[in-house]
């Protein structure tokens, strides 16, 4: 029997393996990106002199209300991703973060799309569109909320042994 028969009869187990860990692409994507941008975001508003320096020397208008604005969104919504807390929506900030960071830092390096797809902060976009597309995962306290949300917002069953009183 050659390989691929042999894969072909394996499928159905790799595919059982595979679905039991369907939770760590969500949770490794929310909790790399989330642990990076809460870094990032702390160390800007500690260095923020330097930060509206560099803001300024690339030409961001306003550089004095765009540094700090830019760092605590970095760390804000960093957190909120790190704890899986309205994680859909806070990924869409950074995702504007990183496109600015791209038009501006990064824009005389980017020569070609293959520049473009070596670009940390592309990557960064890639993984943050993945968590607000694909939400934060069952390991999230989005999950956790929406599964009590659920359970609060569904009808008790009567129980079995329960009287049923009709009222005309």
């Amino acid at each position: 029997m050659t390989l691929l028969p042999r894969l072909m009869m394996m499928r159905p187990l790799i595919l059982a393996i595979a679905s039991r860990f369907a939770w760590l692409p969500p949770k490794l994507a929310r909790v790399t990106v989330g642990w990076v941008f809460l870094l990032s975001g702390w160390g800007k508003l500690h260095n923020l002199e330097q930060v509206t320096e560099f803001f300024a020397s690339i030409g961001i208008p306003a550089p004095g209300i765009q540094a700090p604005f830019a760092s605590a969104t970095e760390l804000v919504c960093g957190a909120l991703l790190l704890a899986g807390l309205g994680t859909r929506l806070a990924a869409m900030p950074l995702v504007v973060v990183m496109a600015v960071a791209i038009a501006t830092a990064r824009l005389e390096e980017l020569t070609s799309a293959g520049a473009l797809f070596g670009f940390v902060e592309f990557t960064y976009i890639a993984l943050l569109l993945y968590i607000a597309v694909g939400g934060p995962g069952p390991l999230s306290l989005d999950h956790l909320l929406q599964r009590r949300a659920a359970r609060v917002s569904k009808p008790a069953a009567p129980s079995a042994g329960a009287v049923r009183v009709r009222v005309a």
